[in-house]
């Protein structure tokens, strides 16, 4: 067995259709932000443990988890409420949970965006690091988002887990990313952790090479243009429909968002 760890705060919406993809895990635990819904009733009413932290960083927040919970097995999935496990998942995690000599795995999710999987236009596979041992496995802030430790012992696992990009709806994802371009921009500016040389873009690992793509795009003018470009042209975007046109259009617009920060912080530097 396995345990979960929830990110949250305000998830009410979202968090009844997370903790029903876990009906079977013996231990579900939230650690929530200060959420003034309900959430924190829904997920006691599911018979998960709470635990109250503000938020910092995702880094932050998961390795507070990692290090401050003592879960009930000692391997854990850290999902957010919007995003969901599925049955194949489970199973292999079930499976992956018997290695001893890996700290933790990748997962790739499944975007979902007004109810339907687009893989083209939001770069699947995009592996992230989720199935980890506790208390051992670290996380750093990359950005908005994290990524394993230096000299963690990583794996790759075969299922996803789905995310539901559009549950909150557009004017949410936008403010949302308006808050994420922040710490991009500053990413941006300063460099951060995972600069990557230009001969990481014909690397043989196609994480290497994504990673190292989207360091080099902080220098491309015409940003918004591009990222459509990028996704809707070059990653076959188109391929994902309807849905996938306007959640390549969303990504022009966070790139704005990007670029209006970056703007602003060289002007107070």
């Amino acid at each position: 067995m396995y345990s979960v760890v929830i990110l949250t705060l305000n998830e009410e919406r979202a968090l009844p259709g997370c903790l029903a993809s876990l009906r079977g895990c013996n231990d579900i635990v939230l650690l929530d932000s200060g959420s003034t819904d309900g959430t924190v009733r829904l997920a006691e009413g599911a018979g998960a443990r709470v635990f109250t932290r503000p938020f910092d960083t995702f880094a932050g927040q998961r390795n507070h988890a990692q290090q401050c919970i003592e879960f009930r097995n000692p391997w854990v999935f850290h999902l957010d409420a919007d995003e969901r496990m599925t049955p194949g998942l489970h199973d292999e995690c079930e499976r992956a949970s018997s290695r001893a000599d890996l700290d933790g795995y990748r997962v790739a999710p499944k975007m979902m965006f007004e109810g339907r999987w687009i893989p083209h236009c939001t770069d699947y596979p995009a592996y992230q690091a989720r199935f980890v041992r506790a208390p051992a496995f670290e996380f750093i802030q990359v950005g908005h988002g994290q990524r394993e430790a230096p000299g963690m012992r990583v794996g790759t696992l075969v299922q996803s887990y789905l995310h539901d990009l559009s549950v909150y709806g557009t004017e949410d994802w936008l403010a949302k990313h308006r808050r994420y371009a922040r710490a991009e921009a500053e990413r941006a500016v300063s460099g951060g952790p995972d600069r990557a040389p230009w001969a990481s873009l014909f690397s043989s690992r196609a994480l290497v090479r994504r990673r190292a793509l989207k360091r080099m795009s902080f220098i491309l003018p015409f940003r918004p243009a591009f990222r459509f470009a990028y996704q809707y042209g070059l990653r076959l975007g188109f391929l994902d429909g309807g849905p996938g046109l306007r959640y390549c259009l969303l990504l022009a617009r966070y790139e704005g968002f990007i670029g209006e920060e970056i703007v602003k912080l060289g002007s107070r530097g």
